[in-house]
Parts: C-alpha cells; structure tokens; sequence
C-alpha cells in the first residue's frame, strides 16, 4: 500500500477498561456474531490457514467464548507452516494467566501474542528443517480484534463507515526501510540477486539466505535477523462490526486493500471470499499460492453485514510503529479512528524483545520459581542466579531489564539482536 494511500488521524483515547465498562452497562450491546468464510487456490501447496471458533478462556464457559483465524504462508517446504499452524495458538495461550478477568486477558494478549510467536519459532527451529513461514493471526474477542503478523500475508478491516484499515505491516525488505536497516544492524546484508555479468535483478534480499522478508517462523538456514517477534494491533470496533479480510501474499500481489474490500461489499463472508480470490485471479493471473480468509463481526440481530454508507472522502488507516497500551493506569498511547467506529487499544512493531515482554513479568518472589516469560518452563531455585545476572546470561550481553529467560531463549533473545553468532563456522 503506497503512502499516497493512507492518512492519519488522531482522536481522543479511550483505555480498554472504559470501552468494556460501556458493554457492562449497556444492556443493548450484545457479543456479536461471527461469521466467516473460506477460499483458496494453490501453485505450490505451501498456504495453510487454521479457524478456531468459540474457543474459551475458562474451559467450559460459553461467556469466555473467542475466535481464532489465521494464515500461514509457508516457503521452501511446508513444515513450519504445518508447526506454527498446530502449535502457535497453544503457546500463546501458555503465555497468559490462568483465571485472568477479560479486561487483563485482552491487555495480556498482545505480549501473549510475542512470546508465543518466539517459542514456536525456538521449538520448530529445534527440529533441524529449513523452511520457513509468513503468519497472519487473528483473535476476536466479541468486539475487540486482536492481530499479530510476521511476513507479508496481510489483514484488513472494512467498517460499516466505508474505511478500510490495515492491521498488519508488511514485512518486506523492498518495501519497508526500518526492517532494512534493523536486519543490516545485527549483522546481514541485503541486496539483489547478482547474476552473471554482474546485474542485480528481483527484489531485496537478506543474506545469507536470500530471503525477501525480515520476519518469519522458522528458516533455520538464515541469520537469526530474520525474527520472529511479530507485529501486534489491537482494536475494538463500534456495535455495527466490520468485516476482516485475511489473505496470503498472493491476494494482496494483485490486488490493493481497497480493490479486495470493495470486490466484495454487501455479499455473505463465504461468496465474499471466492470472490476476492477471483478477483486476484482475473487479475494477475495464478503465480502463487492465493488464500483467504473473509471473517464478519456483525451484530446479533443483523443476518449479514451491511454495505457501508457512500462517503464522500475515503481514508485508509495506517499502522503505525512504536505504541503503547493504554489502560485504566493511563498508559500512553494512540488510537486511530473510522469517524467513531474503529477505536485502537494497542500497537506495537518494535523487533526488541525486551520492548515487547516489558519489565512486569517478574517470577512470583513467594515460591521462589523462575517462570521464562517466553517459553514458560519453570527454574527452580539455583546458586548465583538473579534476573539480571548469572549463568543463564551471556556475557556479551547488557544487563537485561526485562522479566526473566531461560537459557535457551536469552540466547535466541542476543541472536534475535547481533549480539552471538547463531552457527558454528565450517572450514575446509
């Protein structure tokens, strides 16, 4: 989406706990229904996509009922889409306490969303393969939606309002300076492929590896610049909904965020998502693996979601980097806004754990236990340690100020930043 594309507005903030005291005391404002619908055609087999409804946050409660989609855009093989997509959601969860009340699971959730992108890519990249995947993943929690992206599989929101959102960052080395210069940081190149005569053709590369994203699950044969802390935003919609759209890199190659929400306005969410697949089609014709995921959030009373209300001015919101939670502490944030109907709770892009995880997440000092706050193992009790110091810490590395690692996981941490080479040299 190019910068032509996107404005920027900036209204008053509303914390989480205000907007979730309105539902609590309006009796009008119902959970409102999810509908969705699913299409798809593939060149390589390597798109794979999960849809979880009304999974609940106390087993066995309907009223702590949330819905998960999510795409998984794999590359170089299919077995880190296939990991991420059957181990991603239980690791985000393992990252959120148990019996949390809906205001501090929903706030839990975006550094939730962090560590368990993390602990996946630690775990699959344990297995010794090589592949690779993008992840787009969403969570809806009756009117609040929660995105988490690495790659370039996007998600859009079209609201009631006629304004089309973008939830996610792409992650792509040609298209996003701060990612080029982050992965040139810690250590990587990037550049084109160099052909013979000397030419450089295709699009911006990391190397080693030659991969055209800074950000993924998996792909164990790049740099660990490639990262896999994704991009978090959270927003919570007005009681009209909105409709999601959900799609792998080859929707969004042939066609703008605009072009896919308005290929299908007013149709039910399951001919909605044939239809933007069509589009894609008709457009560039099939050069990739094209998947998507169309998702309404409508109100109870209302069977499909409406098409918006013609405006004369359209904005496309943009995602920005650098956001805060705002909560009833009162945190500082931004929120952006479709004319009352799109209110943003959080938004965070920063590829520095320690700016992710925050620095509350210390071990319970009563039972003496080290809990990681990335992959969740407990560590006893053990001499000379401390959470800023001791064996579990590379030397290389600053005093860490963030809640405490394992072992395991503060090394992916100085991998994840330049700080340790991450495979041994081989010389012949």
């Amino acid at each position: 989406m190019s910068q032509t594309e996107v404005s920027r507005i900036k209204p008053p903030l509303v914390p989480l706990a205000t907007l979730i005291g309105r539902e609590l005391r309006n009796e009008r404002v119902e959970k409102p229904f999810v509908k969705y619908g699913q299409a798809a055609l593939a060149k390589k087999g390597e798109d794979y996509f999960l849809i979880k409804l009304d999974y609940h946050r106390i087993p066995g409660n309907p009223s702590t009922a949330f819905s998960v989609f999510a795409i998984f855009d794999g590359h170089n093989g299919i077995s880190a889409a296939i990991f991420a997509k059957e181990h991603l959601l239980g690791n985000v969860l393992s990252a959120i306490p148990q019996g949390a009340s809906r205001e501090k699971w929903l706030q839990a959730l975006p550094r939730a969303l962090v560590a368990g992108f993390v602990k996946t890519d630690i775990e699959f990249q344990q297995k010794g393969e090589t592949s690779g995947t993008t992840v787009t993943f969403v969570v809806i929690d009756g009117w609040t939606v929660t995105v988490a992206s690495v790659g370039d599989s996007r998600c859009i929101l079209d609201t009631q309002g006629g304004v089309v959102s973008l939830l996610t960052v792409d992650h792509r080395l040609e298209e996003n300076e701060e990612e080029r210069k982050r992965v040139t940081a810690s250590g990587g190149e990037v550049g084109r492929l160099n052909v013979f005569g000397g030419n450089e053709v295709g699009p911006l590369r990391c190397w080693p590896g030659g991969l055209c994203l800074s950000r993924s699950i998996g792909d164990t044969d790049v740099g660990e610049y490639i990262v896999p802390i994704p991009h978090v935003k959270q927003v919570k919609l007005s009681n009209a909904g909105g409709r999601l759209i959900i799609a792998s890199d080859g929707i969004w190659d042939a066609l703008s965020s605009d072009m896919a929400a308005k290929s299908c306005r007013g149709l039910p969410a399951e001919l909605a998502a044939k239809l933007v697949v069509k589009e894609a089609l008709r457009s560039r014709g099939l050069k990739d693996d094209t998947t998507c995921l169309v998702v309404d959030i409508i109100p109870s009373e209302q069977p499909i979601l409406l098409p918006p209300t013609p405006r004369t001015k359209q904005n496309v919101l943009t995602t920005l980097f650098g956001k805060k939670y705002q909560n009833s502490l009162g945190k500082s944030a931004n929120k952006l806004s479709a004319v009352g109907v799109v209110e943003e709770l959080f938004e965070e892009g920063s590829a520095m754990l320690a700016e992710r995880l925050g620095k509350d997440l210390a071990s319970d000092p009563n039972s003496g236990i080290f809990k990681c706050a990335v992959c969740q193992v407990d560590q006893p009790p053990n001499e000379n340690l401390s959470m800023n110091s001791g064996p579990f810490f590379s030397p290389s590395s600053k005093p860490w100020e963030g809640p405490f690692l394992c072992a395991t996981c503060r090394r992916k941490k100085d991998a994840m930043e330049g700080k340790r080479a991450t495979k041994p040299t081989i010389t012949v």
